[in-house]
């Protein structure tokens, strides 16, 4: 007679095969996020005929590594001083945010005033309103300020995010009272209070906040391009649409540009890749 199997034994041997179906998905699912970046990468060092040859190779028998210098010497694209302006401009654009929407946020969740919950419905009433209704009249209002082409017409329209005062707002909510109780017996208000102790112990959400901030503002392009009218106020992703017009297709100089222009979105994102999650789990959901 069959002596019959061990319950624990099925039971390991089941969660074994779970977490081999779920190895394999993950690995399978990485290949996929990683074909994009492989394109970029092998079209960008390869040849006009490769890119657009029939016969499909995982990498050009030479590479052109010429291909970058080219780039960055192409008198038609100032690909250098594009790379600049996004820096800055993202730079900026993260740090006014974070400084306006935790200041808001924080004013919201723990300054007590009549219409503070008006207040906030109004910021999340900004929300249903879609940006192509606003466009024209934030356009009309920088050029009546002289500022197209400039960084100001670049920055200071992009500054205030909804979303971010929102997860701020909603971080504060549940921050530690006794923290800032015990700020307030030391003398501190609520200016001293924010910057003292509120901001060194929100690292996480701030980090959080400032990643995706600054992916926003360096992937941004439509409101560069109009308000960027001079070359010298083109960012990565306007120089990357002049690759392509109506008459011609650089086709490995756009792949090179598509490459660099990623990298310190890669770097952002590895740096404190650990902190976007923390940090918007920690936000709360409920009021």
């Amino acid at each position: 007679m069959r002596t019959p199997e061990n319950p624990r034994d099925v039971r390991d041997a089941l969660v074994g095969v779970g977490r081999a179906v779920r190895l394999v998905l993950l690995i399978a699912l990485a290949l996929l996020f990683l074909i994009p970046f492989y394109l970029l990468v092998r079209n960008g060092l390869s040849s006009e005929a490769d890119i657009t040859s029939p016969g499909w190779t995982f990498f050009p028998s030479e590479l052109h590594w010429s291909n970058i210098r080219e780039l960055f010497d192409d008198p038609n694209v100032p690909m250098a001083h594009a790379l600049l302006n996004s820096s800055l401009i993202a730079v900026l654009t993260t740090v006014g945010t974070l400084l306006l929407a935790s200041l808001a946020g924080y004013g919201l969740a723990r300054i007590p005033y009549a219409y503070a919950d008006v207040v906030f419905y109004w910021i999340l009433g900004t929300l249903m309103v879609p940006a192509a209704v606003t466009f024209v009249p934030s356009f009309v209002l920088v050029s009546s300020l002289g500022w197209v082409s400039t960084l100001r017409g670049l920055v200071v329209p992009t500054l205030f995010s909804a979303v971010a005062a929102f997860i701020f707002r909603q971080y504060f909510l549940g921050f530690p009272r006794e923290l800032e109780d015990a700020a307030r017996v030391d003398g501190l208000g609520y200016w001293r209070t924010y910057w003292r102790v509120v901001v060194p112990n929100s690292r996480p959400v701030f980090a959080a906040v400032g990643t995706i901030v600054f992916i926003g503002a360096w992937n941004s392009f439509l409101w560069p391009l109009v308000i960027g009218q001079d070359r010298d106020a083109w960012t990565v992703q306007v120089a990357l649409s002049t690759f392509t017009t109506a008459q011609t297709v650089n086709i490995h100089e756009l792949f090179v540009a598509a490459a660099v222009s990623i990298v310190p979105l890669l770097v952002v994102f590895l740096v404190l890749q650990r902190y976007i999650v923390a940090g918007v789990e920690r936000t709360g959901i409920d009021d």
